[in-house]
């Protein structure tokens, strides 16, 4: 009589294990079939996902144009919140142009006026018109590196003090090399004149 009241128990603990197993077979199925259908089974196709986020940044970057209702909800959030609205600052759209330099081959020396002193050039200029410009200071440097020394002799040696003295011998220089180019090819061309070397002996 005891063995049959062991028999019945281990049967029932044999079925409530069964079905215990079975219960949580069922609830991952079913889970896994809601998620499923929740979440689509293909795979999202990256180029989709690619135009969203630049539809995002789009977004993004326009100002929002707050209409009347909504300037006055977000000035009452503002003011409960304490913080300002955030804005976007649009820069301005600037037509630039680009700049080409031309350095003329080692250093110009010459002796000051009025001294016994010389000045030693590395002399660059700059412009940002077309490469005919730099096509002709190359073409014609042997006539310009004469109009350079020329301008520089001209100079003491307080003339060519500071910064002040450093921008007028530039000016002076690309003044005397337009007006050679004009000559030579009709247009100069140089916008401005810069020293790689500046030495005062």
């Amino acid at each position: 009589m005891a063995d049959e009241v062991d028999g019945e128990k281990k049967k029932g603990n044999l079925v409530l294990i069964i079905s215990l197993v079975v219960g949580g077979l069922l609830l991952i199925i079913i889970g896994l079939g809601v998620g499923y259908l929740v979440f689509g089974g293909s795979t999202p196709d990256p180029s989709e996902e690619v135009e969203q986020l630049i539809e995002r940044k789009d977004k993004a970057n326009k100002p929002a144009e707050p209409k009347e209702e909504d300037a006055d909800d977000e000035e009452g959030a503002d003011a409960e919140d304490g913080a300002p609205e955030k804005m976007t600052k649009i820069a301005p759209e600037v037509e630039t142009f680009q700049t080409t330099y031309y350095e003329f081959v080692g250093n110009m020396t010459t002796n000051l006026k009025g001294s016994r002193k010389f000045l030693q050039l590395g002399v660059g200029v700059a412009t940002q018109y077309d490469d005919t410009v730099m096509a002709n200071v190359d073409t014609h440097q042997v006539a310009l590196r004469s109009e350079i020394l020329s301008v520089m002799s001209e100079f003491s040696e307080t003339e060519i003090q500071g910064r002040e003295g450093k921008t007028s011998l530039a000016k002076a220089l690309q003044d005397a090399m337009n007006a050679r180019l004009e000559v030579l090819e009709g247009f100069g061309g140089i916008e401005s004149v810069h020293f790689t070397s500046f030495v005062l002996q």
